[in-house]
């Protein structure tokens, strides 16, 4: 019988690198430690490696198509399925960033949200019963957060699809183009708009989870709290080792 598995992204540092060191101590399988860059992965391994824990290092950017999908095959060829799947990949610019808010908006929805999606579109087919997936949000993710009640409305909907979901984004770089954010209601920040996007997904994938065929599927949107990170800027009043992050 095959080891079970468990895939992290985006987790050479940071929150993802503490889940990593967490998950290898206390689950009874194999952790994937996956990162964009490949260096940082490996690196991120072996630091990990000197805490005499064994993650598996392997490449993945989230907003490309057929790294997820080479990631689904060495999962099939090796494990025969997925167990545990933490979607963490996301970025955050800083406010003294000088990229056009636009330019800013369409990459942090296109990693956070549609990084996410596509991870797990992907991935979903390949978790076997029981399989438990995370998907790490923040409290700026509260579907409250966007002043414009219609669209806070839509989004707390029984009938809101992922399409939809996907349409309301796309409204809201057509919105951040055209320098119309704040007029038109959105949330006050591209990154709570990102995380309102993923816990909205959360919701939804749940719903779906919960008319398959496969035993048990969980899916759960987690606020780790304001962690003391690189994203951060080192500012939070946590750090990854509280709380089991």
């Amino acid at each position: 019988m095959k080891n079970k598995v468990a895939v992290v992204t985006g987790a050479n540092r940071g929150i993802g690198f503490a889940v990593v060191k967490s998950l290898c101590k206390k689950f009874q399988g194999d952790v994937i430690l996956t990162a964009r860059n490949e260096n940082r992965g490996k690196n991120a391994v072996e630091q990990l490696k000197e805490l005499n824990v064994n993650p598996i290092f392997y490449q993945l950017d989230v907003t490309d198509a057929e790294s997820i999908y080479r990631l689904k095959e060495f999962l099939l060829k090796e494990y025969g399925g997925l167990d545990i799947l933490v979607n963490n990949a996301a970025i955050a610019y800083r406010i003294s960033s000088e990229i056009p808010d636009a330019d800013q908006a369409e990459k942090t929805i296109r990693v956070n949200l549609f990084g996410t999606l596509c991870v797990c579109k992907t991935l979903f087919p390949i978790l076997r019963p029981h399989a438990r997936v995370v998907n790490v949000s923040s409290s700026a993710g509260m579907l409250h957060n966007i002043p414009n009640e219609k669209i806070q409305e839509t989004l707390l909907s029984p009938k809101l699809t992922e399409q939809k979901l996907c349409d309301i984004m796309k409204e809201f770089l057509k919105d951040s183009k055209a320098g119309l954010k704040q007029e038109k209601g959105w949330a006050s920040t591209n990154y709570e708009m990102s995380k309102i996007g993923v816990t909205a997904l959360t919701f939804l994938q749940q719903k779906q989870f919960e008319k398959d065929s496969r035993e048990d599927l969980v899916v759960n949107a987690v606020h780790p709290g304001y962690v003391s990170t690189d994203m951060t800027n080192r500012k939070g009043i946590r750090n990854t080792e509280q709380d089991g992050i």
